[in-house]
């Protein structure tokens, strides 16, 4: 029993129980009768059926009325079954604070002033606590109902927050309150940020919401607001036990109709809608996530079928928002100070607007002074559409505005990669680095096999007794014998031959796109560096063609050193492809998206581990909205300045057919796959790096343990018995609906790791929130410091490399440098590429880091025990960002420091605001 104490209370609320709607008849706006009186009125309340704990079966069982005596207490009538609650009754006092909107329009004002007013005089939002306690006659939690009333000094200097009251009469045997119900009267939704309520002897209790309620004219039912103490589902107190099941039923919906802007339901659909047959027939689509597309499972929207395919779901084209649940869309400081305002602006002025400068002369860069005047000239967009952006004050890395009459000047940061060195991305040794400590670090693997390019074709190499090629490979090996450099684990390669191959004659069927399969082989030497030796590129044998292989390496002489640039260019762009298709889109966007859905539908919001994973969803499904809208779409950016072009995400699906598993997506396990590690039980992660200076995995293992140790304290604190992790049915549920739902292509595989004890929950959740920390940041966050000079880093290429007995031969012996900028994406191509690589390089103002909690989220579970745990995470990275910047001081690691090699600093923990190239942010939030 917890006492209460008193506290002054100017209104006077009424005693009401909450009703199954199933079994209410007098239901209306969230209220079974006329609950606003004047203060000092009477209120006689007729009790009807509560909402009893709910079955299995999720029916609401009725209870009988029973006669009752209505008591009043100070001035307020209590209506109960039993007459202890007449013996009187605790003051106790709800403080509900709502965020109004930044930017409102004159109407919108008028109706907020309006919204005031009826909130201050108690007609807006009724709140109703809910005790922990259960009433052994009603077989429901005890409850209690007021409005909110009466206008509170603001809480800070911010002009769009207020707060309001409400005054409630408990009796002295209520108990703690553990759920509060909101039902909102007015029009329109509201942002309710937090609910205190003070009085209880424990002092205030907290109840975090963070969250939009919609109006009762849109969905008469409450919205249930836990208080932040975490409950496994069988330590749950009685009195709120069917309110958790009941809040997670509304968030898994019936599957069933077309999803409004006001819901909040969560459920799973294909990857159907990314084409527009009923537009034009050549944005037709295949639906991923069928036996033939394999994929993880998106947010279902219930669009209907498109009237060419009823199995493609219809379209929102921009502006128009895609659905996604309500509390999922971005905050409006976000929006407001970064990503929705800055990504609109990007993808339907900015790039419309490039579009219609360059499209009409869609040239190739002529000369490297054209791609340099990007950064030191810019060049004028003649648009109208352009306010959005110029009215934008958080576009600052984006563009430099040079005004003038009708015009914009768009210029661009220079990239990190030429910053300190311009001519660094045209060494080998930059080239090697980059698949160490670039924006793709997770496609290197150990090249085993003997003979030493095994993974290659025996038909281009020979024999291995073919004392040419040996002679031709151990050149490049300083005399090492091939035999030797495998043993000491030297050789390594980049494989993107296996995955684009079947690919590969449709890509160059395309138009403007030309590209091989390749593999490339690295020798790392004795002085620890790294260095390619082969690059094999491939086209695929056809009906018109017997197919190709052929074998470059640097050479000595002019020519063989440009066709090396070529052939390097051609490896640049298929890893620019599968890092932005396969690691950076499917392995972290798509899957995390699984496990989201997952998390609403099955954990309740008052589950330690969904108050584990909650920082790490934040804002994923709406990028991924914007995304399939914008940029993986048929005809968006990826497809235009991919070379996979529209076969970009049939590419993503074979790589998850073909490669992906949750159990390698943990990082210690990823790196001894690709043999870039081996198992060693004496090292903190119990792996070995085979390259010590191997910069992601290093910094990496530092960020994984650091979560993984707090993840397992979080785990042992709250799963104290062996059996709690099996009991636990959401749990459980969650797990076997990522499997079976989330991935349900994939859920008959072996690999799938178990669900049976806390070894087990704690890899999982690892997994997880690295995958949405960690791996996101490594591979996100540095697309425009290393995209952003094309030359580098290539999207996709117009022209395979010229041969001898070809016509454009000639050409390119007169002048290799104009050959190889053709080659490269036009001006326009680069220039779309450039402005999305910047925007989705950038840190919002408002970003949530890894270890950080944002004054919103300050109250999100009442646990000290946990907090504790959470400071020490929070130390532990401060700890790890002083080791990342020893390391880039370190002169022995070459991969990270020297003359002009920028540092490795994207796993760095925090960032400030823009381009930084470092900053982990808790979530995928662009």
């Amino acid at each position: 029993m917890y006492a209460v104490k008193q506290v002054y209370s100017p209104f006077k609320p009424e005693l009401t129980f909450r009703r199954s709607t199933a079994a209410s008849r007098t239901w209306k706006h969230g209220f079974f009768w006329q609950t606003w009186v004047p203060s000092g009125s009477k209120v006689i309340c007729t009790p009807g059926s509560i909402r009893a704990v709910i079955s299995n079966d999720d029916k609401a069982l009725e209870q009988p009325n029973k006669e009752t005596d209505n008591k009043e207490v100070n001035g307020t009538v209590l209506s109960s079954t039993s007459d202890k609650l007449g013996r009187g009754g605790i003051d106790v006092r709800a403080v509900i604070t709502i965020r109004k909107k930044m930017k409102e329009k004159i109407n919108e004002k008028i109706e907020d002033q309006w919204e005031y007013f009826i909130n201050g005089i108690g007609r807006g939002i009724s709140i109703q606590l809910v005790s922990e306690e259960i009433d052994p006659e009603t077989n429901s939690g005890k409850s209690v109902r007021a409005f909110v009333r009466g206008w509170l000094p603001k809480p800070s200097n911010n002009e769009h927050i207020f707060e309001y009251a409400a005054d409630f009469t408990v009796p002295f045997d209520f108990g703690n309150p553990g759920a509060i119900l909101v039902s909102n009267l007015h029009g329109k939704e509201v942002y309710l940020m937090e609910i205190v309520v003070h009085g209880f002897d424990e002092g205030p209790i907290f109840f975090p919401a963070n969250t939009w309620i919609h109006s009762c004219k849109d969905n008469p039912d409450d919205r249930i607001i836990f208080r932040n103490q975490a409950y496994l589902p069988s330590q749950t107190p009685p009195g709120i036990k069917d309110l958790r099941r009941e809040d997670l039923l509304s968030l898994r919906g019936n599957g069933k109709g077309k999803r409004k802007p006001h819901d909040r339901i969560y459920d799973y659909a294909l990857y159907n809608d990314l084409g527009n047959p009923d537009k034009d027939e050549e944005l037709a689509r295949p639906a991923l996530g069928c036996e033939k597309w394999p994929y993880p499972r998106r947010c279902r929207t219930g669009r209907s079928p498109t009237k060419k395919d009823p199995n493609c779901e219809t379209r929102v084209e921009k502006p128009h928002p895609v659905y996604v649940p309500r509390d999922e869309t971005f905050e409006e400081i976000k929006q407001n100070t970064f990503s929705t305002g800055r990504l609109k602006a990007l993808l339907h002025n900015l790039i419309p607007a490039i579009s219609a400068t360059l499209s009409s002369s869609d040239i190739p860069f002529t000369c490297f002074s054209d791609i340099d005047k990007l950064y030191n000239d810019g060049f004028v967009l003649k648009s109208d559409e352009l306010n959005e952006i110029a009215q934008n004050p958080f576009l600052g890395n984006l563009m430099k505005q040079v005004l003038s009459v009708g015009e914009r000047l768009l210029k661009y940061e220079t990239p990190i990669v030429i910053k300190r060195d311009r001519f660094a991305w045209l060494r080998d040794s930059e080239f090697a680095r980059q698949t160490l400590a670039g924006v793709n670090p997770v496609n290197i693997e150990i090249l085993k096999e003997f003979p030493i390019l095994s993974k290659l074709d025996p038909a281009v190499y020979g024999p291995p007794e073919s004392a040419l090629t040996k002679r031709l490979i151990e050149q490049e090996l300083n005399g090492m014998s091939v035999e030797k450099a495998t043993e000491e684990n030297r050789l390594f390669i980049l494989d993107h031959h296996d995955m684009l191959l079947p690919f590969m004659e449709k890509m160059n069927s395309l138009p403007g796109r030309k590209a091989y399969a390749s593999r490339t082989v690295f020798f790392h030497d004795r002085a620890n560096m790294l260095r390619p030796i082969a690059i094999e590129l491939s086209l695929p044998q056809s009906p018109s063609s017997p197919g190709e292989k052929r074998v470059y390496t640097h050479g000595h002489d002019a020519t063989t050193h440009w066709i090396w640039k070529l052939a390097k260019a051609h490896v640049c762009s298929n890893d620019a492809g599968v890092h932005q298709l396969v690691n950076h889109w499917l392995r972290t966007h798509a899957c995390m998206e699984t496990y989201i859905i997952a998390t609403h539908r099955q954990l309740s919001a008052m589950h330690p581990i969904y108050k584990l994973l909650h920082p790490h969803m934040r804002y994923t499904l709406e990028i991924n909205a914007i995304a399939r809208q914008s940029l993986i779409n048929g005809g968006g950016i990826i497809e235009t300045c991919y070379s996979p072009g529209k076969y970009s995400m049939e590419i993503s699906s074979a790589a998850y057919q073909n490669m992906w598993r949750f159990d390698m997506e943990a990082l210690p396990a990823d790196l001894v796959r690709r043999g870039m590690a081996v198992e060693d039980p004496s090292m903190p992660c119990g792996v070995r790096l085979v390259i010590e200076d191997y910069p992601y995995a290093s910094d990496g293992l530092l960020i994984w343990s650091a979560i993984k140790e707090y993840v397992e304290s979080y785990v042992d604190h709250f799963y104290s018995e062996p059996n709690f992790v099996k009991s636990d049915i959401e749990l459980q549920t969650w797990w076997d609906e990522i499997k079976n739902k989330g991935h349900f292509d994939k859920r008959n595989e072996p690999w799938w790791p178990k669900l049976n004890t806390k070894e087990d929950l704690s890899g999982i959740l690892t997994t997880i929130i690295w995958i949405a920390s960690g791996q996101h940041a490594a591979i996100n966050f540095g697309q425009y410091p290393f995209g952003g000079y094309v030359p580098n880093r290539p999207t996709l290429l117009r022209k395979l490399i010229p041969l001898e007995n070809e016509h454009d031969y000639e050409k390119f012996i007169r002048n290799p440098q104009l050959t190889f900028l053709s080659s490269l994406p036009t001006q326009l191509q680069a220039t779309k590429v450039m402005a999305t690589q910047d925007t989705l390089s950038t840190h919002s103002p408002d970003e949530e880091y890894l270890g950080q909690v944002s004054h919103l989220h300050s109250h999100w579970i009442n646990d000290h025990d946990i907090v504790e745990l959470f400071n020490r995470f929070s130390a532990r990275l401060e700890e790890i960002e002083e080791i990342i910047h020893l390391r880039n001081k370190d002169v022995r690691l070459k991969n990270r420091s020297g003359a002009g090699v920028p540092p490795y600093e994207l796993l760095l923990p925090t960032s400030g605001p823009g381009v930084t190239g470092r900053g982990i942010p808790n979530s995928i939030s662009i």
